[in-house]
């Protein structure tokens, strides 16, 4: 879900745009389409990210400890996609009709949302630069992981979750309620004597906090790991590596075609001849792009079911320990046998794999 558009008005488009600008009016079948698709997909999103993430959230704070600061950032990153999408019960109720929760709570919805946007990223860019110390700077990462790093990291975790709450700031102050034809809307109105200028520096942040500059600080980290993967050919760091790549890969698979489309949408007047067309078409396309951003938070508990070897460990243990009591109760050995299996592989797997990502 796009960070415009989440709290620009999901039944009548802003963008940016309030009464002085006149905005051109969308279709009403399209009007119509997203009143009824919008409410449905912002329930399926909440109810399936906070299965998934509550869930990664249960596995790691029930381990023994966070051993690694891989660990650390995907326990922060399962809160972020929580807070993430903690608005959109209130969104799927105004795509539908409109903002009755008040100005306070606009608000405080937006700021919400707008921190788990950032804090997201701000994470997957975090491990992203662990992995690349730990594996390209091997001897200095062993040397500085002291009785001091907890205290550094937990520095690193705040500044992390301040620059993000500082980020979301701007959509906060500028987010109000308003009556509008369409009834109340909960969206970004910018001063007037200065509108064009704050939205267009509203779009770059977001592009440049939340697409580039981690697209470059990623793309320079995993170009040296690659080259020190290759040089050494060791399995278990390769296996390091796996989990957060994909993670950072999927990402971009769901967030670039809406940051584009954003971009294209907020500097449109001064790179095409503005039509009512090419707005209805952008917008569109922000839609589309809003669609399967907004999937994203869903993806992440899938790829460490499926990429994690520890996280399915753990959940094979906890289905075996809390589900298959009650599913098979005539035959206790059997998930017993299987548990205790289990555990002996995954302490075996822990011992082996301490320089792995910890899931």
């Amino acid at each position: 879900m796009n960070p415009t558009s989440q709290f620009a008005g999901t039944t009548e488009y802003d963008y940016g745009y309030d009464e002085n600008t006149a905005p051109c009016n969308e279709g009403n079948n399209f009007r119509r389409f997203k009143s009824l698709f919008l409410p449905i997909l912002y329930c399926l999103v909440f109810v399936f990210c906070l299965l998934g993430n509550s869930l990664v959230l249960w596995v790691l704070l029930t381990r023994k400890r966070l051993t690694t600061m891989t660990d650390i950032c995907l326990l922060n990153l399962a809160a972020s996609d929580l807070l993430f999408v903690l608005p959109l019960p209130f969104q799927a109720y105004y795509a539908s009709d409109q903002w009755v929760f008040g100005n306070v709570m606009c608000k405080i919805m937006a700021g919400i949302y707008y921190t788990g946007f950032y804090s997201s990223i701000f994470f997957i860019t975090l491990m992203s630069v662990d992995r690349y110390i730990a594996i390209v700077h091997a001897l200095h990462a062993t040397r500085i992981r002291t009785a001091t790093c907890g205290i550094v990291i937990s520095l690193i975790l705040v500044v992390t979750w301040v620059v993000a709450v500082l980020a979301s700031v701007p959509g906060v102050l500028f987010q109000k309620t308003q009556k509008e034809s369409i009834g109340y809307t909960c969206s970004a109105h910018y001063p007037s004597d200065s509108m064009i200028n704050w939205k267009y520096s509203f779009i770059l942040k977001m592009n440049i906090l939340g697409l580039i500059v981690p697209m470059l600080i990623m793309i320079f980290s995993y170009s040296q790991i690659l080259k020190t993967l290759l040089r050494s050919k060791n399995e278990k760091k390769q296996k390091a590596v796996r989990l957060i790549f994909v993670i950072m890969i999927f990402y971009f698979i769901f967030w670039t075609p809406f940051h584009i489309s954003s971009f294209l949408h907020a500097f449109q007047n001064p790179l095409f001849i503005p039509t009512c067309e090419l707005q209805s078409q952008l917008e569109k396309a922000i839609q589309i792009t809003e669609t399967i951003s907004m999937i994203h938070c869903c993806i992440n508990p899938v790829i460490y079911v499926f990429v994690g070897e520890k996280f399915r460990a753990y959940l094979y243990i906890f289905f075996r320990k809390q589900v298959a009591p009650h599913l098979c109760k005539k035959c206790p050995s059997l998930y017993r046998e299987k548990l205790e299996r289990a555990s002996s592989t995954f302490t075996q797997s822990t011992a082996e794999h301490d320089i792995s990502t910890g899931l």
